[in-house]
């Protein structure tokens, strides 16, 4: 199977992953698909509630079989993956991984200064313990960067000038 032309976001939890894909999709017209809002909809579950009734393990298993459904079904779009779905299997055919990159402390002050902040924290149960959190992130960042096709720096910057820097990435 030949790579896709998606464009794929990583990247920790609240990095704005959901937020650039419907900037990109403004700016290139592909349809932007949320990894976690599909699992929600499939599952008629938030992500926190398949956390706290099956946990983090059931929870990968829906994400393993979403992964599987994108790699098959899935083409010309924008994906906007969950923090975990670096994991996926055959990731780099996918399309282009782009790992949207802040520090820990950016990632949290973004969450805690946006709208709704307590909802935004309440959804990621993996961010209930932020010490835990903060190790996690450091274990994911590199993994993150090596899956990545091209790793784009997102601290103090617009939506807007995140897509079309991550526009003129693709093009080369």
């Amino acid at each position: 199977m030949k790579k896709k032309n998606n464009i794929v976001l990583i990247g920790f939890m609240g990095v704005g992953k959901g937020t650039i894909a419907r900037e990109l999709y403004k700016q290139t017209g592909k349809f932007p698909i949320d990894c976690d809002d599909l699992i929600e909809s499939a599952t008629n579950l938030k992500i926190k509630e398949i956390f706290e009734i099956y946990g983090e393990d059931k929870f990968r298993k829906i994400e393993k079989d979403l992964a599987k459904f994108i790699l098959n079904s899935i083409d010309n779009s924008i994906i906007s993956t969950g923090g975990g779905f670096y994991k996926a299997k055959n990731l780099a055919k996918f399309g282009k991984i782009i790992y949207l990159k802040a520090s820990f402390d950016y990632i949290i002050s973004r969450i805690k200064n946006s709208p709704n902040a307590d909802k935004k924290i309440a959804k990621r149960p993996l961010l209930a313990n932020l010490d835990e959190a903060k190790k996690l992130y450091n274990e994911r960042d590199p993994k993150y960067a090596k899956k990545a096709d091209f790793i784009v720096n997102v601290e103090n910057k617009s939506p807007k000038q995140i897509a079309k820097e991550i526009k003129k990435l693709i093009k080369g």
